[in-house]
Order: structure tokens, then sequence, then C-alpha cells
């Protein structure tokens, strides 16, 4: 599941992305496909729509918003594995007893936005990951290497474990040295999201965090047929800079799973699922509150782990503080290209320097400017251009001097992910920073786009033109 490609030959293994990651242990759910084509959900609290939009039962009870509304799998089976977009996902193997994970500091080189990279520290090579995945219940052993220039530690962020695991410097071991080995081995009987580090306050800052994903050996109730992950951080990357600034109090690149929007790979589920999101924060001093359109999801899990059902809160923008985590989960009942983004406004965009900001660009003649406040929009958010000889059918008609230069390369890097086909044209231009999309998409759609190579039209799973939907 490490790479574009490797995701989508999973996801053609079973509509659920849920064959078994585990190679020892009980293998991850797989899904049912009953009930896929039913438009309503019935239960002994009444009806919910699973095709199209709608509140269901009463305030209070079970179908009320899709509280308690199963996805589409068999209930008492193990959860499905975790979909990670644009990250690696590790489930390690059993030896001696224990589930064991090789991970390795190093530093890494990571494509942010398409022509834009920057060197930072990682794990196995990327920042941030792998994923780790395992079963409450187990013994865990990770053998971690330091292929770092400098000493650091790896610290098991919110698990109750045995002092000498914490991996604290000086307090609870030595920093481990450059080449060296240290083994962190103990029992897991929690469950939830949760995230590894060093704790060395710099290294977090440049980008060293892995998430750290326990399950419950039977998936809780009600079922979900996905279950993403998402990690935000933050960085402070100067223009012309590609290593960030570990000690700047200011920020101008925000990533989810080590990429900006348009960057990132959308999610993509089928109409009708229930859907489970773990939302991770690992930024340096910003909360995140994390917006999705057109759905109501419940917030039923933090890094404590699962919350009881009568404490789950409905809505739609979920706060994730520094170093929390959020469950959130909902039925995907209304099909379409629907973002998720921070809704903090300065989030909602990329590299943002006061010498690029919209404010001082101005253009000889434009009437614009004899209103106090032009221009607020973006470079990008209206128009891009490409360069090159090859533009073709991509040249914007109306590109103008406020308008993002772009390569045909790196417009290939946001176009041809499997993932985006069958958007609306020019959706990349309405995605910038903390900021994804959640395809919702028709069962025959979804079955197309994910399990075939058929080539699929702009504009299927979202109209061109809104009064003619």
């Amino acid at each position: 599941m490490g790479t574009q490609n490797d995701r989508r030959d999973f996801l053609k293994q079973g509509a659920a992305a849920t064959a078994g990651l585990f190679a020892a242990g009980t293998a991850m759910g797989q899904s049912s496909e009953s009930g896929a084509s039913s438009d309503k959900y019935q239960g002994q609290g009444g009806t919910y729509p699973r095709m199209h939009p709608g509140t269901g039962g009463p305030v209070g009870s079970p179908t009320d918003r899709g509280k308690l509304v199963p996805g589409l799998r068999k209930a008492g089976e193990p959860p499905v594995n975790v979909i990670a977009p644009d990250l690696k996902t590790l489930s390690g193997k059993i030896v001696n007893g224990a589930r064991e994970f090789h991970l390795q500091a190093t530093p890494t080189r990571r494509e942010v936005l398409p022509g834009i990279w920057m060197d930072a520290y990682g794990f196995n090579g990327q920042f941030p990951g792998p994923v780790l995945e395992m079963y409450q219940g187990e013994r865990v052993r990770i053998v971690f290497r330091n292929d770092l220039p400098e000493p650091t530690t790896l610290h098991s962020h919110g698990l109750e474990l045995p002092i000498s695991m914490d991996g604290i410097p000086a307090v609870t071991q030595d920093l481990i040295q450059p080449g060296k080995t240290f083994v962190y081995e103990y029992d897991v009987h929690q469950e939830g999201s949760f995230f590894l580090h060093p704790h060395v306050a710099m290294q977090e800052a440049i980008g060293m965090v892995v998430p750290f994903i326990v399950h419950s050996k039977v998936a809780f109730e009600p079922a979900v047929d996905r279950d993403f992950v998402l990690m935000t951080q933050q960085f402070s990357m100067l223009p012309n800079a590609h290593i960030p600034n570990t000690i700047s109090m200011d920020w101008n690149f925000l990533t989810i799973n080590g990429r900006c929007g348009p960057y990132t790979t959308p999610l993509v589920c089928k109409l009708g699922e229930r859907v489970r999101i773990r939302f991770l924060n690992f930024s340096t001093l910003h909360q995140h509150p994390m917006h999705l359109h057109g759905h109501t999801f419940w917030v039923t899990g933090t890094e404590g782990g699962r919350i009881p059902e009568t404490a789950w809160i409905p809505g739609n923008t979920v706060i994730v503080g520094v170093a929390q985590s959020r469950d959130v989960e909902f039925v995907a009942n209304n099909p379409g290209d629907w973002v998720l983004h921070c809704h903090m406004f300065h989030h909602m965009m990329n590299h943002m320097v006061s010498q690029v900001g919209p404010i001082i660009r101005q253009k000889k003649n434009d009437p614009g400017f004899e209103v106090p406040g032009y221009p607020q929009i973006m470079k990008g958010m209206s128009d891009m251009k490409m360069e090159g000889k090859h533009a073709g059918k991509m040249q914007m008609e109306k590109a103008n001097d406020y308008s993002m230069p772009m390569t045909m390369e790196d417009m290939k890097k946001l176009t041809d992910r499997r993932e985006t086909q069958g958007m609306r044209e020019g959706w990349y231009k309405g995605v910038k920073g903390l900021f994804t999309v959640m395809r919702v998409l028709p069962p025959d759609l979804y079955d197309k786009l994910m399990t075939t190579d058929d080539p699929i039209p702009p504009n299927s799973s979202t109209p061109l033109n809104p009064h003619h939907a």
C-alpha cells in the first residue's frame, strides 16, 4: 500500500480495501456488499437514507444523523485496515510472541507540491510515517535504528507502558547515538489513534512522526467500511529554501500525510458506506478545525481511545489540537467530490509569505484597485497557465498576471493520479494548503475507478455546470 499503484492494486482485491494485511494473527475483515444498493437502512431506531442526504430518526435515536447506522459489512468481524493516502503502512510480523516493526530514523526528501521539495528528517525514508497497525492486547517490539547524524530517541505518545520504554532523553534513557539501535518492547492494552516521535523538539518540528494505529480485536459497532488516517503538520520554509526553519514560530507550508493540497491524494469511498477518518495533528503550534463538506459526522474517539456512544458529538467541524487525535464517523450518503480542510483561513493556502500575498500584487490599469483591500484571491485560485511548448489544451484562456505558472509535468502529477479521475475540470485550483477531497462515488463509478483501468472522463462525479446537474 506504499505507492499509488500499490494502493490501487490493493483496492482491486476488495471493494472495501480490507484484504488481510496482517501476515501473522487474524486477517483484517472483508467487506460485505449486501445492502449496497438499498436506498434506506431499516433498524430498530427507524430508517436512514444511504444513497442521499437525510436526518434519519428523531434526535437521540440510533438513526439520528446516522449515528449508529452500520456500514455494509457484517457485525462481529475484525476491523478493516486503515488507508493512509500518500503514506506507506506496515503491519509487522509476529516474532517470539510480539508484533515486530523495524524503524530507521533517516534524512529524507519529500515533494510537498509539484516541483517543490523539502529536506527533512523522517522514518524509513519518508515523513510522516510509515503508518504502523496492530491489535489491542498484543505485545509490540519496535527495533529502532538511528541513521541520523545526531542522537535521538523514540517516544510512544499516549501509550501506557513501562517507564523504561517511554523514550525521554536523560529522564528514562540515554540518547541513541548515530548508527546505534534500541529495542522498544511492551504490551499494548489500549486501542486508538496514537503516534510515535522523538522527544527532541526540533527533530519533531522537522517532520519526525509515525502514526500508530491500534485496532480492537473485533470491530466496534457500528462497523465501518473505510478507515482513513490523516496526519497534519506545518513547516516554515522561506522562498528559495528547501529546509524547514525549526526555530521559527511562524509557518507557511501545511501538509496532510506529507503533501499540501492539491497534491494530496483524495479519499475515495462508495456511496452508502460508513466511513471513519482519524485526524492526527502533529503541527508545531496550531490547532486545526477540520471541516468536511456535505455530511454530518459523529466524533467517536480521541487519543484516549473510543468515546462512549452517549458522549458522541455530531458536527461537521472538529478541532484537533497539537498532539491530539480525533476520530469521526459518518455514513457517506451524499454523492460528489467533497472538500475536507482546516477552516483556519490562513491554513487554506500554500507557501504564504508576505512577498507573494495577494494585496501587494498590482497590475497596471486594473480598475479593481479602486476598491480598498483588492485583491484577496490567491495566485492560482482563479487561473493557472501552462508553460512550455507542450501546453496545448492545458493553456488556460483567461491566464493573467495573477496566474500560477505550471509545467506539463507538474500538472500531470495532479491530474494523472487514478484517484482524481472523473473530477470536475480544474478542481485543483480550489484545493490548497491543509486541504484534500473526500470522493463519495456511486457504486458503478467507484468500481470503474478503483478496480479497472478504464478511462473516466472529467466531470463524471461532479458536473461542470452546476445548473445542469
